[in-house]
């Protein structure tokens, strides 16, 4: 599976991004998904989840709310809307794919994509 972020971009804070993730590869229908980010300095942090099914949705819970995670395997593809964007939502957006259940462990996931720049101005 290859995997292709794509949406990232400048916005002022309260703005709002969806980014999407294009996976190539009959198998991304079988994989759970997952959103991370990486802000400048600091690790790649688990961001949102999603079953390969597309029923169950997992989020880190500051997140919970003004992030939502969606997948359309119809297209092969899956999106996070991200709103009420804030300067600390700021970094590197990237997917990836994971064989089980949605993880928050970067170790879990087999599959990335390169990332999307996600720039929230104040």
């Amino acid at each position: 599976v290859q995997l292709q972020a794509s949406g990232g971009g400048l916005v002022q804070a309260g703005g709002f991004l969806r980014l999407s993730c294009a996976a190539s590869g009959r198998a991304f229908s079988s994989y759970a998904m997952g959103w991370f980010r990486q802000a400048p300095g600091k690790e790649r942090e688990f961001v949102a989840g999603v079953t390969w099914t597309g029923e169950k949705k997992y989020y880190v819970d500051y997140l919970k709310g003004r992030f939502t995670i969606d997948r359309d395997n119809s297209k092969n593809t899956v999106y996070l809307q991200m709103n009420s964007l804030k300067p600390d939502d700021t970094g590197v957006y990237f997917c990836a794919g994971c064989p089980t259940i949605p993880s928050r462990d970067l170790k879990s996931y087999d599959y990335w994509g390169q990332g999307t720049l996600v720039t929230v101005s104040s």
